[in-house]
């Protein structure tokens, strides 16, 4: 499994898993819904299961991912401040490039 945070998401991803509440807990991305050949992605801050797979990015921030899900294998997680501030994930390794 694969996964690329952005120099932007990593700064504040890092800002939030720092925070003392977090401590000990890893980044986990997660299908919302998938349909035809992509899907839909969500970020949340938990503990990694006996299903799970962690996996190491080049910003030091370890990722969490149910293991054999290949529409997770790949992700991209970036962060934007314009046209709307918020997290974009998106998968460019199976063509999906942002939500419709």
């Amino acid at each position: 499994m694969n996964c690329k945070i952005t120099r932007n998401a990593a700064k504040v991803l890092r800002a939030e898993l720092d925070k003392p509440e977090h401590e000990g807990k890893k980044l986990r991305v997660y299908i919302t819904h998938a349909h035809g050949d992509h899907a839909h992605y969500g970020l949340a801050i938990d503990d990694a299961g006996e299903n799970d797979e962690v996996v190491a990015t080049d910003k030091d921030i370890d990722v969490i991912m149910e293991k054999g899900v290949d529409l997770l294998d790949g992700v991209k997680i970036d962060y934007l401040y314009f046209p709307q501030e918020g997290f974009v994930i998106t998968n460019p390794s199976k063509g999906n490039h942002g939500d419709h």
